[in-house]
């Protein structure tokens, strides 16, 4: 197994405006996430959030304490949510074991004890994506399935953005201390997400986009209102969302996503709209 893990900086959005596209992909893109047995990360300095993937195929992979955590657990100082995105898998926490299959969720709390992932049959292996935070307390592990979700019908077909947000790892389901974590998924013949588009400046957000086909693509939009950029994404990539940046997308096929959020508030609804018309 292997575990790799790169490090990104927070960046000031007068700086971001000058950014060509390369530069937005190298800040702000994560393109690798899933690679059989090895665990790739990146850590974030956008609230200390860390964005990452395991896929295990032959072998049990630990999650591992990687340099710039300074600890000796992954789950030390920190919470973690995962969603399993492939076949069927496990979760070790200790002594605990909790099976998980596609789309459901797991919320691992503070605490110092391994975390290991495997999957259930290495010719279909899980994929876990997963979202960790800081945390200041130790709270329960629990799976979530859809079932547990806290469920928002949204949109419209004629709009172009039919879709069902399921709130899972959130404080309306579970506690946690700053991570909160959801999964929406569009309908056939919707592509649009988040719009109109919001900033919340009191947390930051990551995106990972799958259910995409390989032939097909996502276009993130950020940056500030009136300064907004675009990054196109493929299938199984996500993007880190900055607390001054609009989170919003399209596709040309509809698609599934993750979002994850950390910072000081918990509250769903915490957020800054702007309208249609005033984005630039």
């Amino acid at each position: 197994m292997k575990t790799n893990y790169a490090i990104r900086y927070a960046t000031n959005p007068d700086d971001a405006r000058h950014y060509d596209t390369a530069r937005l992909r190298q800040d702000f893109l994560i393109e690798r996430l899933f690679a059989a047995d090895e665990v790739n990360m990146v850590y974030s300095m956008y609230d200390r959030m860390i964005v990452g993937g395991a896929m295990p195929v032959t072998e049990t992979l630990p999650l591992e304490a990687v340099d710039p955590l300074k600890a000796q657990w992954f789950t030390q100082r920190r919470e973690v949510g995962i969603y399993n995105v492939g076949g069927t898998g496990t979760v070790r926490v200790g002594d605990e074991l909790f099976t998980l299959g596609y789309k459901e969720a797991l919320y691992i709390g503070r605490g110092d004890r391994q975390v290991a992932f495997a999957s259930a049959d290495g010719a279909q292996p899980a994929k876990f994506y997963f979202n960790s935070a800081t945390a200041h307390a130790a709270y329960p592990c629990r799976k979530v399935t859809k079932q547990d979700a806290v469920v928002a019908h949204m949109g419209s077909l004629e709009m172009s953005n039919e879709r069902d947000i399921n709130k899972m790892l959130v404080n309306q389901v579970l506690p946690t201390c700053q991570l909160q974590m959801g999964m929406t998924e569009l309908a056939t013949g919707s592509v649009w997400n988040t719009m109109p588009a919001h900033v919340h400046s009191r947390r930051m957000e990551a995106y990972f986009y799958f259910e995409l086909p390989e032939d097909q693509a996502v276009c993130h939009f950020m940056g500030e209102p009136q300064e907004t950029r675009h990054l196109w994404l493929q299938n199984e990539q996500a993007v880190l969302s900055p607390e001054w940046s609009i989170h919003s997308a399209a596709a040309t096929h509809n698609y599934t996503f993750i979002w994850g959020m950390a910072g000081e508030n918990l509250d769903y609804g915490d957020q800054d709209f702007s309208k249609i018309t005033d984005l630039k």
